[in-house]
């Protein structure tokens, strides 16, 4: 993740035009977004290991708080100069943010992070099927339902159902999110919309945090960990998002971003040691070719 705190939104503001060369640019460009790929699914799978300790709210919140922290500290945003309506965009960005982290936590929490982020990843691939508006987009949306019916053993008897439904919502939040990206970024110069946003989303999971986990959160090894998936979920994957996309088409980049389920399912295998069957393998699969379709049947 969820992402996370996630990186498809980026694909929402960018225009798709390659800025350097297409050579050793778009490579380097390929390997930055799987770099920032690997440390987004591998920080969740480090955040579930802090789930005994600080449990999923105060994993979380920690997680969001230090990372708005780092944030303010790169990005200094100005916060004069703004209107009424620019300020409702960036909050209901930092909502959606805060959502979708705390729902995503919340769904690890309860099954394998490879079935979470296949189901999560459902709602930026519906809302790219919507705007596409064709019927080839209708095909890879079946393709993911199947997918999923496939990940879920014909009813999710393998699943627990909180997490499933802890999923798709985290997935609406996350469609919510991408949306409003966009609204924000047009508002906010540079990462002052994200800067912002993740304060505002700080605002709303510490309150949780704190409530379901006190002064766990103040334990030294538990803030060591909380810098750590702070790091490898928002301050690595941010940068290297941010110097991919200056080199790829955003649809490339979005492409490239599909893979999240298999990575997350792979983070899960070797951190968490959460085994997948053949068949939810495949399951994952589908729904990341159906998330790869979608997004080259919008740009075309």
């Amino acid at each position: 993740m969820s992402s996370t705190v996630r990186t498809s939104s980026a694909t929402t503001t960018t225009p798709g035009h390659v800025r350097g060369a297409p050579g050793r640019g778009s490579l380097a460009g390929v390997g930055l977004v799987l770099v920032g790929t690997l440390s987004v699914q591998f920080g969740s799978a480090v955040a579930a290991l802090l789930f005994p300790r600080a449990g999923a709210l105060g994993t979380v919140a920690l997680r969001i708080a230090l990372a708005a922290v780092l944030l303010l500290l790169v990005t200094r945003p100005r916060l004069r100069g703004y209107r009424r309506a620019d300020w409702a965009a960036v909050i209901g960005y930092g909502l959606a943010l805060g959502g979708m982290n705390i729902l995503f936590y919340q769904a690890l929490d309860r099954i394998p992070l490879g079935a979470a982020v296949t189901l999560e990843v459902l709602g930026p691939l519906l809302l790219s099927v919507l705007v596409s508006r064709r019927v080839a987009g209708l095909l890879w949306a079946g393709l993911a339902l199947a997918g999923v019916y496939l990940l879920s053993d014909g009813g999710f008897h393998g699943l627990a159902p909180p997490g499933v439904a802890f999923a798709l919502a985290a997935g609406a939040m996350w469609a919510a999110y991408i949306v409003l990206n966009a609204r924000a970024g047009a508002r906010f110069p540079r990462l002052d919309g994200l800067a912002i946003a993740m304060t505002v989303a700080a605002l709303v999971a510490l309150p949780l945090g704190i409530g379901a986990s006190g002064g766990k959160l103040l334990d030294p090894a538990v803030l060591g960990m909380g810098v750590v998936i702070a790091v490898m979920s928002s301050g690595v994957p941010y940068a290297l998002e941010l110097l991919a996309l200056r080199r790829l088409p955003a649809a490339t980049f979005a492409v490239l971003t599909s893979l999240a389920p298999a990575v997350g399912a792979a983070a899960g295998y070797f951190v968490l040691d959460q085994g997948l069957t053949l068949p939810q393998c495949a399951a994952i699969g589908m729904v990341v070719a159906a998330s790869a379709g979608a997004v080259r049947t919008g740009r075309s």
